[in-house]
């Protein structure tokens, strides 16, 4: 009678369990950002919360992945789509998301509410935000505004900004007639309101588009210049990894230097990205960008000290912020280096 293999080969499945096991085959991705087993090749699942909507104000982000920044850091990068109803200090701060996009002042309010995030990295160094008008209507600083109807966004960094040149003028804001607008320029291209608040990257883009001449009224010409989009994370990330932080840091900034050295392509990169863009404005958008991501041509995404006590400052003199917070636990350029 012949000898039964079934114990042989029991032993045998029982080898491969256990060497299945052994690898960790979960069949299941990781997506709490916590770092894979080293050796394994898994890619370690992160996301970032952008600002604002996709468009090519996000593009070295874009690039990082496309061009597999990320990738050949070990990271599996999600990039989600921000605004009013995904506000990224929120969302980031619940602990189910790693990185954001925000304004710098939203650290600093955002602090003040207990709510631990710092900065890594700003990206837009010279704001991109001004006011605008047709030019027809011969408004070109900020002393034409005073009796004059203008639309302003209330809110966010966009308000503290033009208050901001509004004190630096001497002007009372008492004495200039303010609509609260969104995003629809129809008050400004039908002279319901005179000036818009906008970024020059984008709405002074899409008004010119339209056959517009504009005239820009700039922070910096008033002596304000707060960081825009700034990269953050939550204190305990940074504490709890800082090799991926580190990691993610650097990917996105390699990223941002290809989107600065080749503007066209990383403007259509974007595109896959959200929806209804069009490519020319995209394009011309991250043209735009460049001269405000290196303005003084400091490392990219280089932080000062000087600037957040300058932001700070006018927070507290427009009592956004009512407290002075540590500016020392507020940002950090440990992570570029």
């Amino acid at each position: 009678m012949r000898k039964s293999n079934r114990p042989t080969w029991l032993i045998l499945l029982l080898t491969l369990a256990l060497i299945a096991t052994g690898c960790g085959a979960t069949g299941k991705a990781n997506t709490s950002g916590e770092g894979a087993a080293e050796g394994s090749g898994e890619l370690k699942k992160v996301v970032l919360r952008l600002k604002w909507v996709h468009q090519a104000q996000f593009a070295g982000f874009y690039a990082a992945v496309e061009k597999g920044y990320y990738k050949d850091a070990g990271l599996d990068v999600e990039i989600r789509p921000g605004g009013s109803d995904f506000p990224s200090v929120q969302m980031v701060a619940s602990g189910s998301e790693q990185f954001g996009v925000t304004g710098a002042d939203q650290i600093l309010l955002g602090r003040e509410k207990g709510v631990p995030v710092t900065a890594l990295a700003t990206i837009y160094r010279e704001t991109p935000f001004v006011l605008f008008a047709l030019k027809e209507s011969g408004i070109t600083s900020m002393e034409d505004l005073v009796g004059q109807r203008i639309g302003v966004k209330l809110g966010g960094n966009e308000e503290l900004t033009y208050r901001a040149m509004a004190d630096s003028a001497g002007i009372d804001t008492k004495d200039i007639d303010e609509m609260p607008v969104k995003f629809d320029l129809s008050p400004l291209l039908t002279g319901q309101v005179k000036a818009w608040p906008g970024y020059v990257i984008n709405e002074v883009l899409a008004t010119e588009a339209q056959g517009h001449e504009v005239n820009i009224i700039k922070p910096q010409d008033y002596g304000i210049n707060f960081y825009a989009d700034t990269l953050f994370a939550k204190q305990e990330l940074i504490e709890k990894d800082p090799e991926l932080v580190r990691s993610f840091v650097q990917a996105s900034m390699k990223g941002w230097e290809y989107a600065i050295d080749h503007p066209e392509e990383a403007a259509e990169m974007g595109l896959k990205y959200g929806e209804n863009l069009k490519l020319d404005h995209e394009i011309n958008m991250m043209k735009a960008s460049i001269p405000l991501l290196q303005p003084d041509n400091r490392p990219l995404g280089k932080m000062e000290a000087s600037a957040w006590e300058t932001l700070q400052e006018n927070l507290m003199e427009l009592e956004f912020l009512k407290k002075e917070q540590d500016l020392s636990t507020i940002f950090t350029n440990e992570f570029l280096e």
